[in-house]
């Protein structure tokens, strides 16, 4: 932890002399500096190198190799794929060399314009979430759409099945190319601490370490906070220790450019002065820092909140969750099929963990309980048997080592649990049969965990979850499973239900796989 930073450096001016600092209460307050230019642009073309985070440019070179070469790639694809006299030109065989320079370089390079075009190298995007995708997906759109008019405008003849082959290839390679190199990046963000952005914030000492708690949740951001400038006063934050130093009465350009930092981030009520905000964008203009604001809008996703500037003023707008509508058909139907067509499927392994339950503990195969489900109503979960027969009367001598703070008795090292179940659980293999739940309508693929039914009513925050299908896999389970806390799994089921959608849907499912080959946090 670190501790409270006031000591400052002696201001030096332009002419050589150095002014007094006047000392207040053990920190400094520098005279007033002189104005900064008010924003306007040097020139039209200037970009200002950043100071510090640099990762970006080999990261940003490393794909540009990698997208052209995808592209030259699945030009072979097509053509190897399909007769050359029809890959392509009209009497390819007769001018080969243009053919192929069309093929593994104009179109390649073609590619690269249309994803710069999109914004699909910009940094910002890079990393994290689902723009850099959507802005490849356009910039492939973009290219169809190019290859198709100037065929058209010069009546040349195209063999379609090459040419589309060669665009969807060329996306599919691009888009694995940057899950491959966003992985890369997460593995070194993870494990080094490089390769990310390192911020200042600034706002009142409660704001900043919200936002500290926030975006160092999520290592894979790269969002690294290396000092707080407290808006009010350094008294706030006298006696506290913070995860980084905290200054106060400081220039913040200049304190930026003493931590480091590449990254201003202005927190909750610091972003209210009216005119502030403006006059520190444009004191930031041609120094290569990053803004950005971090309004009080806690676990709302981005597609939920729409800025719509009136006369000046950009309000933002805030969605109401989607609870319905043709979306949450969608997801039930999407939910029967998969049920229906994994039971058929894994019938064979139900078969083989029933007989291997069977040997390790004689009793019943599946195990059913009461849970909460979707707007209070109770159910039975299936689940295959881990434990002996008898646990649920040996539970009351354990619960003294409940190794969790929340509604479910979780226990590391549980002596109910016989060897094969151990195994079950950990490979989450024991879970499999809430498909039949799925299928009834009771549960969902992806939602909230069931809790039990004899816990009470839910109150408060928790209740919330009740207004979805619970589900056999959610944001709880691929964020951490048993190793959260009960707070933290609730807020991250509270974000699910706000915030969910098909696309978060499969994101999760596929995360949930990972998760279970890993086998983090079961037991």
């Amino acid at each position: 932890m670190g501790e409270v930073t006031t000591s400052l450096q002696r201001p030096v001016t332009n002419t050589g002399r150095s002014k007094l600092v006047r000392h207040v209460d053990s920190f400094e307050i520098q005279p007033p500096a002189p104005p900064s230019h008010n924003g306007v642009p040097r020139s039209a073309w200037a970009r200002a190198r950043r100071r510090v985070s640099r990762w970006h440019r080999p990261y940003i070179t490393l794909l540009l190799l990698l997208d052209f070469a995808a592209a030259a790639v699945a030009s072979l694809i097509a053509i190897e794929t399909f007769d050359q006299s029809r890959a392509g030109f009209y009497n390819a065989e007769q001018d080969p060399t243009w053919f192929h320079t069309v093929a593994f370089g104009l179109l390649p390079l073609g590619w690269l314009v249309s994803l710069w075009a999109n914004r699909a190298y910009d940094r910002r995007y890079l990393g994290l979430g689902p723009d850099e995708y959507k802005r490849v997906i356009r910039a492939g759109v973009a290219v169809a759409a190019t290859v198709s008019f100037l065929a058209f405008a010069t009546k040349t003849d195209l063999s379609r099945y090459t040419v589309g082959t060669a665009l969807l290839a060329a996306l599919l390679l691009i888009l694995l190319n940057r899950m491959l190199c966003r992985f890369v990046l997460h593995v070194v963000r993870r494990n080094i601490s490089q390769a990310g952005h390192r911020m200042v914030l600034i706002g009142t000492l409660p704001e900043c370490l919200e936002v500290y708690t926030a975006v160092t949740r999520n290592p894979a951001a790269g969002l690294m906070p290396v000092a707080i400038h407290v808006t009010d006063g350094y008294a706030a934050a006298k006696g506290i220790e913070t995860p980084v130093p905290v200054y106060a009465g400081r220039d913040v350009l200049a304190l930026v450019r003493e931590v480091g930092g590449d990254t201003i981030a202005v927190c909750g009520s610091a972003s209210s002065e009216p005119g502030e905000l403006r006059r520190l964008a444009w004191q930031l203009e041609g120094s290569g820092v990053d803004l950005v604001v971090a309004p009080q809008l806690t676990d709302i996703a981005g597609p939920r909140v729409h800025i719509r500037p009136i006369e000046g003023l950009p309000l933002l707008h805030v969605e109401e969750p989607t609870l319905s509508g043709p979306a949450l058909l969608a997801k039930n139907l999407m939910d029967r099929v998969a049920a229906g067509f994994g039971l058929l499927l894994l019938a064979p392994v139900f078969l083989f963990i029933a007989i291997a339950i069977r040997i390790s503990d004689p009793g019943p195969v599946f195990f059913r309980q009461p849970r909460v489900g979707h707007e209070g109503r109770t159910f039975r979960v299936w689940k295959f048997r881990t434990m002996y027969v008898n646990a649920e009367d040996r539970l009351a001598s354990l619960v003294d080592r409940n190794e969790t703070d929340g509604m479910l008795f979780k226990m590391k090292e549980d002596p109910r649990v016989f060897p094969v179940g151990r195994f079950l659980r950990a490979s989450s293999l024991d879970e499999l049969p809430q498909l039949i739940n799925v299928l009834k309508g009771e549960m969902s693929l992806v939602g909230p965990r069931p809790l039990p039914a004899d816990d009470g009513d839910f109150l408060g925050d928790v209740r919330r979850r009740l207004l979805v299908r619970p589900g056999m896999t959610g944001l709880w389970q691929v964020s951490g499973r048993s190793d959260l806390s009960w707070d933290e799994a609730v807020r991250l089921d509270l974000y699910y239900v706000d915030n969910w959608s098909l696309a978060y849907d499969l994101s999760i499912l596929w995360r949930t796989v990972g998760v279970v080959l890993a086998r983090k946090g079961a037991y």
